[in-house]
């Protein structure tokens, strides 16, 4: 398996969910405070697709 660096958007966008993540621990966000474990996985998740899709 050859690991690939993510691109910029991917990079970026697993960035906002994990930061959303962290701001959903102090703050009242609808979807993301019941959830911020899965919402925090779900950013490492995405930025493993990244790193493995090549051309992503």
């Amino acid at each position: 398996m050859n690991l690939s660096a993510p691109t910029m958007p991917v990079f970026l966008i697993s960035l906002i969910v994990a930061i959303l993540a962290i701001v959903g621990t102090q703050m009242s966000i609808p979807v993301v405070s019941g959830n911020t474990f899965w919402v925090a996985i779900l950013a490492y998740v995405i930025l493993l697709v990244g790193n493995v899709a090549k051309g992503l």
